[in-house]
């Protein structure tokens, strides 16, 4: 590799680090990020045959404020997700949990209400059925993981589990992080610490102590209306009040990602803290076989849910035992930010406002980026797209016509 250091003014601050020149694009997308689409603090990271390919990050920490640094962090909401994925697949292959088994062999409280013969997998492919709660959740209840596991168990199902999926984007924190405890006898944060983040040496907090706030830049909230405004979601936020949609957005014991109060907690779907290069170091070393066997590997990679309807979002969705597959909506021009385009070999997640992190076993490619400035969907916009495009093309592929690249 022949690696071309980065130093590089813009509007929103200077853009550092070193990208290998076979990778040069993306340098020059991740610079105009701040230069043309409004980008305020970011990081990119690239792994490529376990090799770091692109490492770079810039802006500031907010609007006018701080540098991000070379180990700034931020909350990358959903795309922790695919590391408590990464969590439970590797939870599995040390023999203490079964995918196919009932989530009542682990946690009996959670057998009831129509959940009796629910499964282990079916938390991870979101068609579990509880992906919202009906009642009020308390004020702080997000920081309070047992009431919170007491809540999502008691839940009486939105439909028969396994028989279709909802994205189940707050509720899959104690879904799974209620599960896990049980099962492995640890949180699912210091599973992570000590199984995943520690070993490979990536920077990523599931719980983050409170030496490690000075880091954190905060997140910017959108100011474009969710999904472009006219999504059959938005549609449910504004008509229909029991919506699984409407009660996800709005039924959170008004949880706020930028109060330090939420950081040392464990909430599994969404309060992970990391950057690029956090994400891609984990997602490296499911790329290139350096952490789990390739049998667990393929069944992360495969689609186990995709629909034209999730029953959450009410748009279409695809999804492995844990992780968002390539999923194309362009197609919906009232869809804004709502689409992610991999190869189908590729798995990973996203995360509000457009984090995502990924592996590509294929490719031999771990990737991540993570930001401030959210956008308006739940999946990449054009700043996230446009630096995966570019990857894929620096390694030859050729066409993302057919909603994956090829």
């Amino acid at each position: 590799m022949t690696f071309d250091r980065i130093e590089r003014s813009t509007i929103a601050g200077t853009v550092y680090g070193h990208v290998d020149s076979a990778f040069a694009e993306l340098a020059d997308i991740f610079t105009a990020n701040f230069e043309v689409r409004g980008e305020v603090g970011a990081s990119l990271s690239l792994f490529h045959e376990g090799r770091r390919a692109v490492d770079l990050w810039g802006g500031r920490k907010a609007v006018g404020g701080d540098a991000w640094d070379e180990d700034t962090i931020s909350i990358v909401w959903s795309s922790t997700k695919g590391i408590t994925a990464i969590a439970a697949h590797h939870a599995v292959e040390k023999g203490h949990l079964d995918l196919d088994a009932p989530i009542a062999r682990y946690w009996p409280e959670f057998a009831r209400e129509g959940k009796e013969d629910a499964t282990v997998a079916m938390i991870l492919d979101h068609s579990v059925g509880v992906p919202a709660l009906r009642d009020p959740v308390k004020p702080g209840g997000f920081a309070d993981f047992d009431y919170m596991c007491d809540r999502v168990a008691a839940e009486r199902p939105f439909w028969v589990p396994g028989t279709r999926h909802g994205y189940h984007g707050h509720t899959y924190a104690w879904t799974l992080g209620g599960l896990f405890r049980r099962a492995v006898g640890v949180p699912l944060g210091d599973y992570i610490r000590s199984e995943l983040a520690v070993p490979l040496g990536a920077d990523f907090w599931l719980g983050l102590p409170t030496s490690e706030h000075r880091r954190v830049a905060p997140m910017v909230y959108p100011t474009d209306p969710l999904f472009g405004g006219q999504s059959r979601a938005n549609h449910a936020i504004e008509n229909e009040p029991g919506a699984p949609f409407t009660l996800m957005m709005t039924n959170d014991g008004a949880y706020d990602c930028n109060d330090p109060a939420y950081w040392p907690v464990e909430i599994g779907s969404l309060n992970g803290m990391t950057n690029a290069r956090g994400l891609a170091t984990l997602y490296s070393a499911l790329a290139n076989g350096d952490l789990l066997t390739a049998d667990t590997i393929a069944r992360m990679g495969r689609t186990a849910s995709a629909s034209h309807l999730d029953a959450t979002l009410l748009m279409p969705m695809r999804f492995g035992l844990g992780f968002m597959k390539t999923t194309d909506n362009r197609s919906a021009s009232h869809l804004v930010d709502c689409t992610l385009l991999l190869s189908e070999d590729a798995f990973g997640h996203v995360g509000f406002g457009g984090s995502v992190g990924f592996a590509d076993p294929a490719a031999r490619m771990g990737f991540g980026y993570t930001m401030n400035r959210m956008g308006a969907g739940v999946m990449v916009g054009d700043r996230a797209q446009l630096l995966i495009d570019a990857a894929y093309r620096a390694l030859g592929y050729r066409s993302k016509a057919s909603g994956a690249w090829v």
